[in-house]
């Protein structure tokens, strides 16, 4: 059988059908859930929570299936050096997008200050939790941290977008590496070269990892239906990450304006930028970002940009100009079919044999 490997065996699962751990409130109980309680593995992007609410979230999950689930955090969550930006940088920052502030009759926000790392607290929250996956993303974590992880027997799973970065986390011995290709949407978890030298294709990653290392490779960005799922099969991956086809689900923390969008002709028009959280990431174009596009030097690091960018998009949203907003999403968009995330997911698993057993023509 298709779902039948090692990526199935080592999470427990009967298919090996990841849904993306989305970060910024879209994950959701009821998406990881329902995933997982059909035999896949949902995911909750945990990285901006604080250890007490990362504890209650895993009693919750708990509660909602009896099945594997993985919660993800990311290792990295500045990219400068303890301090403050200077008044002069952030004078930049702030007349770049002052306009769209005076537009919607918000005041600017005052210079964003940097806070500690949450990582490290945040994994003695989850090690505390149990939860049966650990997923982590933007570097890789000490192997004192990755040992109590498989002294509780919790799975650890992170994500490559370099073949370099496979071999580092085959060697760091996690259990499951994700070939993250530059097609999806959200951000680029490179962590050994800037993500802007890192954009391999998620097909071409899959046969260089898959050629390279031991560890089993799940194939992730650009893929949505049982086609992608195939296709990822036959070039070697062991199972696949989908995001953006659960994301557009309701099911998923997504608004609906957010989930509609990607139904929708927008969605044919993404972008790989830094101009919404101060790190490169995949969404939909609009007004915003076509505006910015270009002005990078003069954009707050990452999370700096994020902080200052929050109220805009709190205003944006309150008074419906969505356009001044990047609504994240990946390239396989306009293939999105479905709106429920369990017909997405058993139309995947009833479909995949069609494309992987055909007869083939000559």
């Amino acid at each position: 059988m298709w779902n039948q490997n090692r990526v199935s065996g080592t999470l427990g699962i009967e298919y090996p059908i990841l849904q993306g751990p989305f970060g910024g409130n879209l994950s959701s109980v009821k998406l990881v859930s329902t995933v997982s309680n059909l035999g896949g593995m949902g995911g909750y992007g945990a990285y901006m929570l604080t250890p007490d609410e990362i504890v209650a979230l895993d009693k919750e999950l708990k509660q909602a299936t009896d099945k594997p689930y993985n919660i993800n955090l990311w290792i990295s969550d500045s990219d400068f050096p303890a301090g403050e930006v200077s008044d002069e940088q952030f004078a930049r920052a702030a007349a770049l997008v002052k306009p769209f502030f005076d537009e919607l009759g918000a005041p600017l926000p005052t210079k964003p200050k940097a806070y500690p790392s949450r990582f490290e607290n945040q994994v003695e929250a989850l090690l505390a939790a149990k939860p049966p996956v650990f997923s982590f993303i933007f570097g890789v974590p000490s192997q004192t941290i990755l040992e109590d992880f498989r002294k509780k027997g919790i799975k650890l799973i992170s994500n490559a977008t370099t073949l370099d970065e496979a071999i580092a986390l085959d060697n760091a011995g996690v259990d499951v590496i994700i070939a993250s290709g530059f097609e999806a949407g959200g951000h680029r978890p490179s962590f050994l070269e800037p993500a802007e030298a890192s954009l391999t294709g998620t097909f071409v990653l899959v046969q260089q990892i898959r050629d390279k290392v031991k560890t089993p490779v799940v194939a992730a960005g650009g893929i949505a239906d049982a086609r992608g799922v195939a296709a990822a099969l036959t070039l070697g991956a062991e199972g696949v990450q989908i995001g953006t086809a659960f994301l557009a689900t309701e099911e998923s923390g997504a608004s609906a304006y957010h989930r509609n969008l990607l139904h929708s002709d927008a969605a044919r028009y993404t972008t790989l930028t830094k101009v919404s959280t101060g790190r490169l990431g995949r969404g939909i174009r609009s007004r915003y970002t076509e505006t910015i596009a270009g002005h990078n030097d003069e954009l707050l690091p990452f999370p700096l940009q994020n902080q200052f960018i929050v109220p805009l998009r709190k205003a944006a949203t309150e008074k419906q100009q969505y356009d001044l907003i990047m609504f994240w999403g990946g390239q396989i968009a306009p293939v999105l079919k479905h709106t429920s995330a369990k017909k997405l997911f058993e139309t995947i698993v009833e479909e995949v044999p069609n494309y992987l057993f055909a007869p083939r023509r000559m």
